[in-house]
């Protein structure tokens, strides 16, 4: 029987999904994609036995982030509402919806999300134009 997938909608926060994500200047192995989850979700997550990270700025007075890591050892499907790949990375605030599967419960870390697919609902534009001559 196939394992039930589970979806969540965020904004991305760190996307490495074209590239194998680094920890200490070596590859872990794993395609990633770090999401800041909308309220709703981050507790459906929480009663699932998901671990959510409380993201805060130091000496700002925005509101707590919660976000969750999602990995996956192959290559994730990107697609845009219409179903057409999305090539690249995804910038910082592009707006998401993720399909995952949740993996055996650990009693230290909860349960694992193995990301499956990820469905752009809205592209955030870059930060930052890179010059015509770099």
């Amino acid at each position: 029987m196939a394992k039930q997938g589970i979806v969540v909608n965020g904004e991305v926060a760190f996307s490495n999904l074209t590239e194998h994500d680094t920890y200490n200047g070596k590859s872990t192995g794993n395609y990633t994609l770090t999401v800041t989850l909308e309220d709703a979700d981050a507790r459906k997550l929480e009663d699932m036995g998901v671990i959510v990270k409380q993201y805060k700025k130091k000496d700002s007075d925005e509101p707590v982030k919660l976000q969750r890591k999602f990995k996956s050892q192959y290559h994730v499907p990107v697609v845009d509402a219409e179903d057409h790949p999305v090539g690249g990375e995804l910038p910082y605030g592009t707006k998401v919806r993720v399909l995952f599967v949740g993996g055996e419960m650990n009693p230290d870390y909860g349960m694992p999300t193995y990301l499956q697919r990820v469905r752009v609902i809205e592209m955030a534009e870059p930060d930052m134009a890179v010059p015509e001559e770099f």
